[in-house]
């Protein structure tokens, strides 16, 4: 299964869809992807740092609080979005240092090696303003970035996901989609803003139609073509779930979407959706106006879960068998990732092997290495990681200094 998830094309056709582009034959080598250099200068608890890597398996271990899930969130700031921890950016810059921060990467592929910086510097009014560049040229966003390095991740804060608000899963779903169509980002903070809009017009003493109208046109547009990309992700990783080894001791989720927009159907011509979702959104404003918020709509979307052997809700499930279900999730995106962009993703795996008896560690380590990714892993205990052997590149972090075993790294 290869394929190619189209770009949103706003004003004409919003929708998005897996099928509208040539699929990547079935038999293309997948680009090998990787990171063999990083630097970062006052980021978290680094003033500077330089560390390079030579394997696909990069162990950071090390006592808690000493700085290995700053490495993670480091190279997750290599793709859009706030990162890992979604944090904001005065939070990442090193406290003692001058407010902004930079990130530095050399990114090997098959074309090459090339050089990515995500630096952020305030302004004179104290904001922070982020800039990225691709070798020597200045990018025009940080979707740009989705051309050279896909990025998926798994932290111990994702742990409550199936038991969490929808809003949670809603995020997790939206992170998935964008790692492999880079233009649903964009479409979502669009929507978002053109909401906002329309829910502060819904609070004014008289309501402007021409306004209201644009902005739910735009909703509408917008919300169809996010609607759709979900639902085809959910659909294409239900299939990946579906072909997966029965032998894989990691338990397979059972997927369902509900879009947000009630019985509107997305099978038909998408301007007939927009139309129906713009129609609906018209009626509502009585009722939006009431609640203090859009009631209908892509925000309003619901991931559910189920755990398919047991038959139950994933909410239900042990916290073991939810963490299980969760990493065979991210397995099957990352698979996903690679079938559908022909790119191997960055996979970044914070304290995944805390709470994993020894055979289900070492079968996660064999699964990763035959996705043919490169993971980076931390955990307190080196030990957690024997079943590695010399696949891993073994880097023991404490207070922020970086001590190699068996590979060189230099420190600046």
């Amino acid at each position: 299964m290869r394929r190619s998830m189209s770009s949103c094309r706003c004003g004409s056709d919003a929708t998005s869809s897996l099928h509208d582009t040539p699929p990547v034959p079935a038999d293309a080598p997948a680009a090998p992807i990787g990171l063999s250099r990083l630097r970062l200068a006052d980021f978290r608890n680094y003033s500077t740092l330089r560390l390079e890597f030579d394997r696909r398996f990069v162990v950071f271990h090390g006592s808690n609080g000493a700085g290995k899930t700053n490495l993670l969130e480091a190279i997750s700031l290599l793709s859009p979005g706030r990162g890992l921890r979604r944090a904001t950016y005065q939070e990442i810059a090193r406290q003692s240092g001058g407010g902004g921060f930079s990130v530095a990467a050399s990114v090997i592929s098959a074309s090459g090696e090339t050089d990515i910086l995500t630096k952020v510097t305030p302004d004179a009014a104290g904001a922070a303003n982020r800039s990225i560049r691709i070798d020597e040229t200045n990018a025009r966003n940080a979707e740009e970035l989705l051309e050279l390095l896909r990025v998926v991740w798994l932290t111990p804060s994702m742990d409550g996901l199936f038991n969490g608000p929808a809003g949670d899963r809603r995020r997790f779903l939206d992170r998935m989609v964008l790692a492999v169509d880079p233009t649903h980002g964009r479409r979502a903070s669009d929507y978002e803003r053109a909401m906002r809009s329309r829910n502060r017009l819904l609070s004014e003493e008289r309501l402007d139609d021409s306004w209201l109208s644009g902005l739910e046109a735009q909703m509408a547009e917008l919300g169809v073509a996010m609607a759709v990309a979900r639902a085809e992700l959910v659909d294409l990783l239900a299939g990946m779930i579906g072909e997966s080894d029965v032998a894989n001791p990691f338990p397979k989720a059972g997927l369902d979407l509900a879009s947000g927009y009630g019985e509107i159907d997305f099978a038909r011509p998408a301007v007939e959706a927009e139309d129906e979702a713009r129609a609906r959104l018209r009626s509502g404003r009585g009722l939006d106006r009431s609640a203090g918020r859009t009631l209908l709509g892509a925000h309003r979307a619901e991931l559910s879960v189920t755990h398919v052997a047991k038959a139950m809700p994933a909410g239900l499930a042990s916290t073991g068998e939810q963490k299980a279900l969760l990493i065979g999730l991210v397995l099957a995106h990352a698979k996903l990732v690679t079938a559908l962009s022909g790119m191997p993703p960055v996979l970044l795996l914070d304290e995944i092997a805390a709470h994993l008896d020894p055979g289900r560690r070492a079968a996660l380590f064999d699964l990763i290495d035959d996705l043919g990714v490169q993971a980076f892993m931390t955990g307190t205990d080196a030990s957690l990681f024997d079943a590695l052997a010399d696949r891993a590149q073994m880097l023991e972090v404490d207070s922020g200094a970086i001590r190699p075993s068996g590979s060189p790294v230099a420190e600046d």
